[in-house]
């Protein structure tokens, strides 16, 4: 017998609908069984390997301020605002969105599920872990320019994705990724929105991903949460994300709501994550709960509410509200639990990968992150002219050339606005290259579809962005 059947038939006796029925409690099952935790795995006799740091540091933010830029901005929309170059990381957002992929394992073993509640634990363990590279993450990624363009193929996971920047105002990215065996499509569009409040930013990732599982002929749909970063000004920079996320199965009329819960007063709801799964009936088959920094978990409904019960007189003691954020000269990033409680007879569902150890060092990239920006070998022929490794200006931040890079991005962002002048002079419109806009076929909201053809490699009519 299989892990994935030992699964299930642990599960068998918790889901009975006999009051009477004893449940036989067992230690957390392990159902994310991904073993590898380093996509940069040494190779033998001579085959490259993918990179496992970048060429240059983290360029130190010790020197600057960026309250001389800020404060005249609070409850403005910050796409429109030029920040000091020391504040970004050196990845295009479009480069930084394909990190949803990271964990593309979850993906594939839904595919092989038979059961739909068993494939909507798996989809929302998705959901969350394509949030979590987000963690630690204070540096802003550059805004792609109108026309630019990110593949990623990765074979050894079984996907290959291409984004488009569709929209420069607003500001909206567009990406299709599809499996290489024809098992899914997992495709959105992004429009960052942020806000400053005065102390943080908030980032809502307004846009609706959409993931297709072929085999199952299956349609899951969701937005994510908001994500704030505090102390902008001063103290040490933190983020939380928060809100509620509802994945709905299109096909079989199956929901999964998600609450990412603010820190508020109490240090241990930070990271947070708690949810339930109901059928086309309402009836809640299974809880989930973890942190999105951490991990996810799955158990039963009725041995989540006898836990709950149990621990509630003693977390109403320890649970007492320290002074609240807004008392103080910065917000206090509260204690982080290090591991999630696990109740008994719950299943793991997923496990971050572990950052490298110098990951700090790295703009706290994760070892997937790490080699998003490399050139493969032969690569560069072979990638369209728009592509965002071509950028000259996050290659020179990555290199750590801080001077260069700022230039760069000044000429690029110049070139911009002479071409959209001559657009305007010409009263021609400009026209997207690999997506276009229509309407989602499972939510009948508008939305940036793939119009498909890019990995055919004809690129004559790619713009001259850079």
């Amino acid at each position: 017998m299989n892990s994935e059947e030992e699964f299930y038939d642990a599960e068998t006796g918790l889901e009975s609908d006999d009051d009477s029925c004893e449940v036989n409690f067992e230690d957390a099952l392990v159902y994310d069984s991904k073993h590898s935790s380093n996509a940069s795995t040494p190779q033998e006799n001579g085959v490259w390997e993918r990179r496992k740091t970048l060429p240059a540091p983290m360029i130190s933010r010790c020197d600057y301020s960026v309250w001389g830029i800020l404060k005249k901005c609070i409850g403005m929309e910050l796409s429109k605002i030029t920040m000091p170059i020391v504040f970004n990381e050196p990845l295009s957002f479009l480069q930084r969105m394909s990190e949803y992929m990271e964990h593309t394992h979850l993906i594939h073993k839904a595919c092989t599920l038979s059961d739909s509640i068993d494939r909507m634990q798996l989809v929302a363990a998705f959901a969350v872990s394509s949030v979590a590279s987000q963690w630690d993450r204070t540096g802003k990624p550059f805004n792609p320019l109108l026309g630019e363009t990110y593949e990623l193929t990765r074979e050894d996971e079984g996907y290959r994705l291409i984004s488009e920047q569709v929209s420069h105002h607003p500001p909206i990215s567009a990406f299709h990724a599809q499996s290489l065996k024809q098992e899914f499509e997992f495709h959105g569009s992004i429009y960052p929105k942020l806000k400053f409040w005065g102390k943080s930013v908030e980032a809502e990732p307004k846009g609706t991903m959409t993931l297709e599982l072929l085999k199952h002929k299956e349609a899951f749909t969701w937005t994510n949460p908001l994500c704030c970063v505090h102390n902008i000004i001063m103290g040490k920079l933190w983020i939380e994300q928060y809100g509620t996320v509802e994945i709905v199965n299109h096909n079989t009329g199956d929901k999964c709501v998600l609450n990412f819960k603010p820190c508020g007063m109490f240090v241990k709801e930070l990271h947070k994550v708690e949810g339930y799964i109901q059928d086309k009936s309402k009836k809640k088959r299974r809880v989930l709960y973890g942190k999105w920094t951490e991990c996810m978990y799955s158990v039963a409904p009725k041995v989540y509410e006898a836990n709950k019960k149990k621990a509630g007189k003693g977390d109403a003691k320890k649970n007492k509200p320290e002074q609240s954020a807004g008392e103080q000269e910065t917000e206090v990033m509260p204690g982080v639990q290090e591991t999630v409680s696990v109740i008994t007879g719950s299943a793991l569902l997923w496990r971050i990968t572990p950052r490298p150890p110098h990951s700090e060092e790295m703009y706290n990239f994760t070892s997937f992150t790490m080699t998003l920006n490399e050139l493969e070998p032969g690569m560069e022929r072979l990638l369209a002219p728009t592509d965002c490794r071509l950028r000259p200006d996050v290659r020179a931040m990555e290199i750590g050339d801080l001077d260069t890079a700022s230039v760069e991005k000044d000429r690029l962002e110049e070139k911009q606005r002479a071409a959209r002048k001559e657009f305007s002079t010409d009263e021609e419109e400009w026209s997207t290259r690999w997506f276009r806009l229509g309407t989602n076929p499972h939510t009948g909201a508008q939305d940036w579809l793939y119009t498909g053809g890019y990995f055919d490699r004809n690129y004559t009519d790619c713009p001259n962005i850079y």
